[in-house]
């Protein structure tokens, strides 16, 4: 078993800075590496040490494996920790640095290799009786064939592509009419984010919730799961909010799920951190989607509800420990829920929007904890995600978190860009989240930009008629008033 001494974190932001608290409270060196736009960001002051690595642009810094290779060894540093996105699901770099003698904190390269293919994931997770979509077990691109295939499991039909991600290549089909279209559109587009034209077929599930379970599995053959986390609220297929345990499912549906995800890593020999992804019909049959190889922007929820620190257990795991407890052993406590507070504009389909933070404060409490890597006076770079914040509010019930949450939002202070902050309040006062009814299609169903508009106009008209008895009252006393701001969240307005 080698210690792990020191960790160079080939990552940046909010997930850099995560990694290294825990590993300065286990006595472990850190490094940052950096681009040119990154020089004074956070993780960069925070780190032991810190080397440059490039120009802004990610394929020039951050995806360089060799200039990630290169500092660790210049820094002695023994383990690579890859956070997520970036390299962190690449198995080049994970072989690349498994060659070069340091410790990889993630699982094998086999592995990743293994569960970055829909088609490679779903045979092998077949063998072991894993719930799966209708759907073809085989790339396909002959659309005469495809079409029949179609035919035969039933429209709609969802074409995928096999080495997708964030919905690229992704194309839902309702008619034969418009299949051969559809299924050229997600063959081009395959082609050109991924270098891949491979798709395959399968159901689409209408009115589907998207539901994960976070596993660990030890080098000692030991796999466990940690409950799962409820992610339906998207935007993009792209998840916004998140929240652990999920209100839908029963305790006989828990073990059933969670014994398949146990299941999905086994069948790839896999440890560390993963997280093995769900889709729910209306009926409650649940089938298998894919598994993500690295950590989860989202495991913060997973981390309040559990009382465990999923860094330091990775950190453990990769210097060849067992998992130090048992799958009975674990319990749920309370309710927690996570948004994502990125520098978009829900008003205007949430476009990313750059600028400089000119207020930025952080709301304070007990059960609210903030995950980020921006301060005041900084600007957010256009080259990378948009991903301010992540805000995690936990209690003792899932009423209590989401009251708890809309409090936290309200005071969260940002001026200077636009956030998802106010979109995400509207998700919490939603009767169809309250009640726990919702999923992945509630931005269609439910949001429209109008709603912020609204909220906003209703606030300045508010001010203007204080305003307006303010300057009569002034009149009578002979004196002026200058009208003063709050200060308050951009999306906010002047909210009184």
């Amino acid at each position: 078993m080698q210690k792990i001494k020191k960790i160079l974190v080939a990552n940046r932001g909010e997930i850099a800075l995560r990694v290294m608290r825990s590993a300065r409270e286990m006595g472990i060196a850190t490094v940052a590496v950096y681009s040119e736009a990154d020089r004074k960001a956070l993780h960069t002051r925070f780190a032991d040490e810190a080397v440059f690595i490039g120009p802004p642009p990610s394929a020039e810094s951050y995806l360089r494996i060799d200039k990630i290779i290169a500092a660790a060894k210049q820094t002695n540093a023994n383990a690579i920790h890859p956070g997520y996105g970036f390299l962190s699901e690449n198995k080049v770099f994970a072989q690349k640095v498994r060659e070069a003698g340091i410790i990889f904190i993630g699982p094998s390269p086999e592995s990743i290799e293994l569960m970055g293919s829909k088609l490679a994931a779903k045979e092998a997770v077949a063998k072991f009786n894993v719930p799966l979509v209708p759907g073809t077990s085989e790339p396909i691109d002959d659309i005469p064939n495809a079409k029949k295939i179609a035919a035969e499991i039933g429209y709609p039909v969802l074409i995928k592509a096999s080495a997708g991600g964030g919905g690229k290549g992704m194309r839902v089909v309702e008619d034969e009419a418009s299949f051969e279209e559809q299924m050229e559109r997600a063959i081009s587009e395959a082609k050109s984010a991924f270098g891949d034209g491979s798709v395959f077929i399968e159901k689409f599930v209408s009115s589907p919730r998207h539901i994960e379970f976070q596993i660990f599995g030890d080098q000692h053959g030991n796999t466990i799961h940690l409950f799962e986390r409820e992610c339906s609220i998207q935007r993009r297929h792209q998840k916004v909010i998140e929240e652990a345990p999920s209100a839908l499912l029963t305790p006989e549906l828990r073990k059933s799920m969670g014994e398949a995800a146990i299941n999905v890593a086994r069948s790839c020999g896999y440890y560390g951190a993963g997280t093995v992804e769900f889709i729910m019909d209306e009926k409650k049959n649940f089938y298998f989607l894919e598994m993500n190889t690295r950590l989860q922007v989202e495991h913060p929820v997973t981390e309040e509800i559990t009382g465990l620190d999923l860094v330091k257990l990775q950190i453990q795991i990769a210097q060849g420990e067992k998992i130090p407890f048992k799958q009975e052993a674990l319990r749920i406590n309370g309710h927690a829920i996570e948004v994502r507070v990125y520098a978009e504009d829900p008003a205007n389909n949430f476009l990313p929007d750059i600028g400089t933070l000119q207020t930025y404060s952080r709301p304070q409490g007990h059960g609210i904890r903030v995950d980020d890597g921006f301060e005041q006076g900084m600007s957010i770079p256009f080259y990378y995600d948009p991903m301010i914040a992540k805000m995690i509010c936990h209690a003792a019930s899932r009423e209590d978190a989401i009251q708890k949450m809309i409090r936290a939002i309200e005071d969260y202070e940002i001026t200077g860009i636009e956030t998802t902050l106010g979109f995400c309040k509207f998700v919490m006062e939603h009767e169809a989240f309250r009640s726990g009814n919702f999923d992945t299609k509630f931005v269609e169903k439910y949001f429209k930009p109008e709603v912020l508009q609204t909220e906003g106009t209703l606030d300045e008209q508010q001010l203007a008629a204080v305003l307006a008895v303010t300057v009569m009252q002034d009149k009578k006393t002979n004196s002026t008033v200058a009208p003063t701001s709050n200060g308050g969240s951009k999306w906010k307005k002047n909210r009184l």
